[in-house]
């Protein structure tokens, strides 16, 4: 897996931010419904038809669970260790972006690069574990930073995603299959969530000034996403070698969830919350900016400690 060729797929997605820029300064677009287009639409869609083709098993809903769980630790850990030191909207980003990554607009088309189809499935059942946190306490941390309690609850409830999770869930069990003309129409819905939701980075970016940089956000940032994240996914493949065994495929999934950059939805959350979006787009672009040059070595490097080249 560390000797596959990434370049095209990570320089591809970088294109797409810059789409996304040129469509901001050119033609004046506003990226903010688009947000709301991914959020309350096509990530719903996308996950719906991904959850009901993968066939959830107990092992594979297994773990979504498990990375829902481990995504809200790292959440409320950084949360309760930079709410002193950062602006509470600040803070609240920092603690959204520090359990979550760009696992599935850039992660994905990584994944379906890396991994065998096996992989592929069970790298999409713990991305959806990823994106339930984004959509739950995620989303109820971030607006919070803002919002009372109240109001943060009423706007988890709205979020379909959560309801696309329990429908499909619910369509695979039925006695009859949903149709393969809409399976097949659900389709179109995966491509553009990975065009839109890069894009969306170069969008919010668009209108962006220097003033909204924040060397002591953005080094934060890249400290979750490129220094926590790879140190717990490699200790928990270790941890998980020494106990219950590991496949190879499975540590793959894991160690690629670990290098992806800092999640599109940080830029996504924070425009639909208003919540410090330039702030957010700044640390995000930076990530994925540098993710070409950190990715390959870091999967190489994660492999060889891994114990599997």
């Amino acid at each position: 897996m560390s000797h596959v060729d990434l370049s095209q797929p990570l320089w591809m997605l970088l294109i797409f931010v810059a789409l996304g820029w040129l469509c901001a300064r050119r033609l004046a677009i506003d990226p903010r419904p688009i947000a709301t287009l991914l959020i309350y639409l096509i990530a719903p869609l996308t996950f719906f038809r991904g959850l009901y083709l993968g066939e959830p098993s107990l092992a594979l809903i297994g773990l979504t669970a498990g990375m829902f769980a481990l995504a809200s630790l790292l959440c409320l850990v950084t949360h309760a260790l930079v709410r002193r030191t950062f602006p509470p909207q600040e803070a609240a980003l920092l603690a959204f972006s520090a359990g979550t990554g760009n696992t599935g607009y850039f992660g994905l088309p990584l994944a379906m690069a890396l991994l065998p189809p096996e992989g592929v499935a069970a790298y999409l059942f713990c991305l959806l574990g990823i994106t339930l946190f984004e959509f739950s306490v995620g989303f109820y941390i971030s607006a919070r930073g803002r919002f009372s309690v109240r109001e943060s609850l009423g706007k988890i409830v709205r979020l379909p995603l959560l309801y696309a999770f329990m429908t499909a869930l619910l369509a695979y069990h039925l006695p009859w299959p949903v149709p393969d003309a809409v399976i097949e129409g659900l389709d179109y819905f995966r491509a553009s969530y990975t065009v839109l939701g890069m894009m969306i980075i170069g969008m919010t970016l668009g209108g962006v000034s220097l003033r909204a940089f924040d060397a002591r956000f953005l080094a934060a940032s890249i400290a979750a996403r490129y220094v926590m994240w790879p140190l717990v996914m490699l200790g928990l493949v270790l941890g998980l070698q020494a106990t219950t065994g590991l496949s190879t495929t499975m540590t793959g999934v894991l160690l690629l969830l670990g290098v992806v950059p800092m999640a599109a939805n940080v830029v996504v959350i924070a425009m639909e919350l208003n919540i410090r979006p330039a702030k957010g787009a700044i640390a995000v672009l930076v990530t994925t900016v540098g993710a070409p040059l950190v990715i390959p070595p870091y999967l190489d490097m994660l492999w060889r400690l891994a114990g599997l080249d």
